[in-house]
């Protein structure tokens, strides 16, 4: 909520806070910068909070924006070419891709991974999978405030375009034959695939993808959580890019 109004990237039409309790200080926070951005503030009672909230935990504040625009794939790699691109970024193309995530905890994490890292974009499913709703922009902490996103048709043909658009698109998947330590992964444009839960990439998009990438384990636990495997890969390609 706080990054919704810091961003200043997308129109807010009210805030509703909960009335009758002591705010806690990030409520404050909120009240301050909605009230900057002349953005109407509204004290509510918990029920009336309770009957327009789309999340189990609103923490007291709820507000009413437009949706979050959708780019295209081109629109996103525009760093690629050298020039300030889509989120405001300079430097090569950085992508996440997400094929068929389903859970919103999930999705927001991955968001927030690749937002911290650095990435220049996301490109989601329109189908299939979970869109950016309530659930997942709490989940991502604000990320999606800054992190532009590309809703595709599907990701086998988003894959093909960025490869004609000239990034290097790298799929996690257990079977890959290097590990994803090992791509050398430095300046060039670079988007990073992840599957969904239990199943992974399908198996177009593993077709599609330019290579494969494994992240090694060690344990007896044989798979990772899907956003902890793109905590893990997003930062890699920070570290190739801070060594190059």
């Amino acid at each position: 909520m706080r990054e919704l109004l810091a961003a200043g990237k997308r129109p807010v039409r009210e805030v509703w806070l909960i009335e009758g309790t002591d705010p806690a200080p990030i409520l404050g926070e909120i009240d301050n910068l909605a009230r900057k951005n002349h953005v109407p503030v509204r004290m509510v009672s918990q029920r009336r909070l309770e009957s327009v909230q789309r999340t189990d935990t609103p923490q007291g504040v709820v507000a009413f924006a437009e949706p979050i625009e959708s780019r295209d794939l081109a629109q996103l790699i525009e760093s690629s070419a050298g020039v300030e691109g889509a989120s405001g970024r300079k430097g090569a193309a950085f992508l996440v891709v997400v094929d068929g995530v389903t859970d919103p905890h999930n999705l927001g994490a991955i968001l927030r991974s690749a937002e911290c890292a650095g990435a220049t974009g996301a490109v989601l499913p329109r189908h299939r999978a979970v869109h950016v709703t309530a659930a997942v922009t709490k989940s991502a902490a604000g990320a999606v405030e800054h992190l532009p996103i590309a809703l595709v048709a599907g990701i086998p043909s988003a894959l093909q375009e960025l490869e004609r658009l000239g990034v290097r698109t790298v799929g996690l998947d257990e079977h890959g034959e290097k590990s994803v330590f090992e791509l050398g992964l430095g300046d060039e444009p670079v988007a990073l695939v992840l599957g969904a839960e239990g199943r992974g990439l399908s198996p177009l998009s593993r077709r599609r993808c330019d290579q494969l990438a494994r992240i090694p384990l060690h344990g007896e636990i044989p798979s990772l959580n899907v956003s902890t495997a793109a905590a893990i890969a997003c930062f890699e390609v920070v570290r190739g890019r801070t060594r190059t």
